[in-house]
């Protein structure tokens, strides 16, 4: 199955648009994990299968793995997440950029290495950067456009011969990257005006919509810029929230509950009528 018919299936037959986003800080983890030589990995499995079925997507982050030289552990959840809970797609959040021979390799260890079905890319370098990721069937990428971050203003709202950089990048995915039919956007919760706006130009494209709870994005004011005319179409990502709701033996008890508050407050939010 493709990425985005994964994807697809999960919005209708789960009917969430939630994402936890698994980005373990070796330093927050529960005491009573902090001694095992797979706290890491322990900690964000638990809490998989504590939420996995109140999500569309994981969204593990690369470098809390690799900072703590846990990539062992990456490789672990990922087979674990695609074995015990195989209709959930696994998005790396890796943000990778390079061209030619560098970027096959970045390909390599996103899709064939850590296993994932999608994984977060930078378009600065244009298509080059892109098209290996393209050669595997199936699998997806979400390309960054209007990042959640105050500092994305210095690049991402440069007018560009009438257009702002962000809507040109959309623009371009949209008309001439979108080759595998297997693209979506990064775009931030905490900029809805934004949103709204890529939403216009992408039609139904997915969207990664980082930046509710620990960020302050509004949900209501997010799910109403970014969903579809079905009320899809968003892949919300909330990490910290979920994550740390509870730094004690009961941690993955405690995200299930924020995780399915957090799934029924974008749910409150999404247009039924349709």
């Amino acid at each position: 199955m493709k990425f985005t018919e994964k994807l697809d299936a999960r919005w209708r037959q789960a009917d969430t648009l939630l994402c936890v986003g698994l980005d373990p800080d070796a330093t927050r983890l529960p005491a009573h994990l902090r001694e095992r030589d797979d706290a890491i990995y322990e900690f964000c499995r638990a809490i998989a299968d504590a939420t996995a079925d109140l999500v569309c997507a994981f969204k593990p982050q690369i470098a809390y793995f690799a900072a703590a030289r846990a990539e062992d552990q990456l490789e672990s959840l990922i087979a674990h997440l695609r074995a015990q809970h195989p209709d959930v797609p696994v998005i790396l959040d890796a943000k990778r950029g390079d061209i030619g021979a560098t970027s096959e390799q970045y390909a390599r260890e996103v899709f064939e290495r850590y296993g994932a079905d999608a994984v977060t890319l930078q378009p600065y370098q244009g298509l080059d950067a892109i098209v290996p990721y393209l050669s595997y069937p199936g699998r997806g990428a979400f390309v960054l456009c209007r990042t959640s971050n105050p500092g994305g203003d210095a690049l991402q709202m440069i007018d560009v011969g009438g257009e702002r950089l962000f809507e040109r990048v959309a623009r371009l995915v949209r008309d001439e990257w979108n080759t595998s039919g297997q693209l979506g956007l990064v775009v931030g919760a905490t900029y809805p005006v934004e949103l709204a706006r890529v939403r216009a130009i992408v039609g139904d494209m997915p969207l990664l919509v980082p930046g509710i709870g620990a960020q302050g994005g509004d949900v209501q004011a997010a799910v109403q810029a970014g969903q579809t005319r079905i009320g899809a179409g968003m892949v919300i990502n909330s990490s910290r929230s979920i994550l740390y709701a509870s730094h004690g033996e009961d941690f993955a008890q405690a995200a299930r509950a924020a995780a399915l508050a957090a799934r029924d407050q974008i749910n409150r939010f999404r247009n039924r009528a349709a």
